[in-house]
């Protein structure tokens, strides 16, 4: 893995680094000339070591590379970042440059808080981009963000497991059908088939739930509607089915994070987990000597699409220096620069050159074959044109999605819950 990230690193120092902002004139949101020095702060979310190491070397070429725009890295974090962006815009002290993701970023861009990037991104940057996923940032024209890596869930196995047990784990896809009877059949003396990190199941059940068409709201922004019916719940309701009915799911493992069920998993406690595919990061770091895992083809309901809810590079409405925030932008979203955070945090990056470039790399090996074959079926979700999305997420959907996977309330319960709250979250 060192040799991996060093050799992505090196890539990225040979790069070009002049900054490459779409537009040649000052705007109204840059102050000074073009000459003046500025000083950029960055409030990036990396958290795991090689990302964090990949980003801070972005951010060391560009700066030696323009001296009168430097970047300062700020450590920011996934579980505080929304609240903390809330008193920042309302306070006025938002970084130059927001790391966030998609699907929060909505109800920011529709308070008039994120300038709209589109005048100033380079036409290189714009076409690497699918529209699908630009779709995911922008709105009426404009472009609240750069997207920049993409997660799936995906399906790991222990490969010693599903080999002894005769199951097959190539091909294009795999059901939902079969993953249901791959658990059970793993299920004997005392282990299970699957765990399943569910303490937060929101993401992961809105994502999956692109399987089954679901779509959970109509419309967009504040005007948006609930929308739950049978493919909204069918999810959650396969999940429950396996936990206890099937008793293939380990019921601990539904209270636990993604990341705390991954010791279990090393054990042997279960043959599989579901999880966000970030999760190859920490297998390949913490996983014992000889442990063998592998990623199984994409899970596929009616389809194998999943949301396409990015991580996304933004700039304040009312930043200072909004050009020069956007050239650096530009610089992240090069090839070698998304191939390496994209490799270090084992996410899919939003440009076809830069998945060539992890490809090419890694060889496909240790389930980037898998993980990046999924990369077209992601597309945006209703929900993340929904203003009020994090709020109804957080005191909703969380709770009763919680509650119903811990087998306290019925299918039909949640789905009144999370229609009735959208209600209360929105009013």
């Amino acid at each position: 893995m060192k040799k991996v990230m060093t050799a992505l690193l090196a890539a990225s120092a040979l790069v070009t680094l002049a900054a490459c902002g779409g537009n040649s004139d000052d705007s109204s949101g840059d102050s000074g000339s073009s000459n003046e020095k500025v000083t950029l702060k960055f409030q990036s979310l990396a958290f795991q070591k090689t990302t964090v190491a990949a980003t801070k070397k972005i951010v060391a070429d560009w700066n030696a590379a323009n001296p009168n725009i430097q970047v300062e890295y700020v450590q920011g974090s996934w579980d505080s970042v929304h609240d903390q962006l809330v008193t920042q815009f309302q306070g006025g002290t938002a970084p130059d440059i927001i790391q966030d993701e998609s699907a929060d970023i909505t109800g920011f861009a529709n308070q008039g808080y994120l300038a709209d990037l589109s005048p100033y991104l380079s036409q290189e940057t714009k076409d690497a981009v699918p529209q699908g996923v630009w779709d995911s940032v922008s709105s009426d024209g404009k472009v609240w963000a750069a997207p920049t890596l993409l997660q799936s869930y995906v399906v790991f196995g222990n490969s010693a497991l599903l080999k002894q047990a005769g199951i097959a784990t190539t091909g294009e896809s795999l059901s939902w059908d079969q993953l249901q009877a791959d658990a059970k059949k793993l299920t004997a003396g005392g282990k299970y088939g699957l765990g399943w990190g569910l303490k937060s199941p929101t993401a992961t059940v809105l994502n999956l739930g692109m399987n089954f068409d679901a779509q959970f709201f109509e419309g967009t922004g504040r005007d948006a509607t609930a929308k739950i019916g049978d493919p909204e719940l069918e999810v959650p309701k396969r999940i429950h089915a396996m936990a206890y009915t099937d008793k293939s799911i380990e019921p601990t493992s539904l209270t636990q994070s993604g990341s705390d069920v991954l010791p279990g998993f090393f054990a042997g406690k279960y043959a599989m987990v579901v999880g966000g595919n970030y999760a190859a990061q920490q297998m390949v770091e913490q996983a014992p000597k000889g442990f063998q895992w592998e990623v199984l083809p994409p899970l596929k309901g009616t389809s194998v699409k999943q949301a396409a809810n990015p991580q996304t590079l933004s700039v304040p409405a009312e930043g200072k220096h909004i050009k020069q925030s956007a050239q650096f932008i530009d610089y992240f979203m090069k090839a070698e620069n998304l191939a390496a955070v994209g490799q270090g945090d084992w996410l899919i990056p939003t440009t076809q050159a830069a998945r060539d470039a992890i490809l090419k790399t890694t060889g496909g090996k240790n389930g980037w074959q898998q993980t990046l074959a999924g990369a077209g079926e992601l597309t945006k979700a209703p929900f993340q044109s929904v203003e009020n999305y994090p709020k109804w997420k957080d005191q909703i959907a969380t709770p009763a999605l919680q509650e119903y996977l811990a087998n306290k309330t019925d299918l039909a319960t949640l789905g009144k819950k999370l229609s009735d709250g959208w209600g209360q979250v929105n009013s």
